[in-house]
């Protein structure tokens, strides 16, 4: 059976000291009420050591925002795949549309970034999504089948440890929020495009996260649909509460 999750996206915010804080009061908060759903924080990278060791990974998993398509060499300023691992992180998110829209990653750039991440047993959180023009023009299927050839080429084990995050562009960090119609459709749009890869079984084993201005006033109807599996959450994720409440969508 299909895990629900829900993933917290820190983005470049928090400082190492407040990164710590927030790790340990979620810490706390969960382990008093425990989640009825995977949790994951994916944060800055030079949170991760810290962050690792002070939580409960039996209730939080941890994981990098990003990794780099290359081994290890004169990359100045990148972290690798293994890197990350050696933290004890679990996952890491790739695919962002940030990273695509600002750092012009491509299918060919996250492809080797998702076979090493997977190489050094890290599950990949691997984004898709369309753009505003692309949804007014009615091409999101279309944009996503394209984004998923990154993923396409691995053998169905590999693509077992991998969980989608469905981010509708136009709506992070906008206010504005797919109806949770919009969201149903579209997730299950996604999970025919693997069965028709994979097969029936991969496709429903497959979590689905929908990320894009998911709050705690709108999580449980979104996530009362049958094929969203939970959220990848951006601003939500920096306030203990306001994550905990989204988690809670799942009480």
């Amino acid at each position: 059976m299909r895990k629900n999750i829900v993933a917290g996206n820190w983005k470049m915010n928090k400082n190492l000291q407040e990164g710590i804080a927030l790790a340990k009061e979620l810490n706390e908060v969960l382990t008093a009420d425990k989640p009825n759903c995977d949790v994951i924080i994916c944060t800055p990278f030079i949170h991760l050591a810290s962050v690792t060791p002070i939580v409960d990974k039996n209730i939080i998993g941890v994981g990098a925002e990003n990794c780099a398509d290359k081994v290890s060499g004169a990359y100045t300023g990148e972290v690798s795949a293994e890197m990350v691992a050696s933290t004890g992180a679990q996952y890491v998110i790739l695919g962002h549309s940030e990273r695509r829209a600002y750092y012009h990653e491509t299918v060919e750039i996250l492809e080797e970034k998702v076979k090493l991440a997977l190489a050094n047993n890290l599950k990949p959180i691997f984004c898709i999504g369309e753009v505003l023009e692309e949804r007014e023009a009615n091409k999101q299927n279309e944009v996503v089948e394209a984004q998923l050839a990154s993923v396409f080429s691995l053998s169905a084990e590999d693509f077992g440890k991998v969980i989608l995050a469905y981010e509708p562009v136009w709506a992070i960090g906008t206010g504005k929020t797919a109806t949770p119609e919009q969201a149903q459709e579209i997730h299950a749009h996604i999970r025919s495009l693997v069965a028709a890869k994979y097969g029936q079984e991969v496709a429903e084993n497959t979590s689905i996260l929908y990320g894009g201005s998911c709050k705690p006033s709108n999580a449980k109807e979104l996530f009362a649909n049958p094929d969203v599996d939970g959220g990848l959450i951006g601003g939500a994720a920096l306030k203990a509460a306001d994550f905990k409440g989204i988690i809670d969508a799942f009480k």
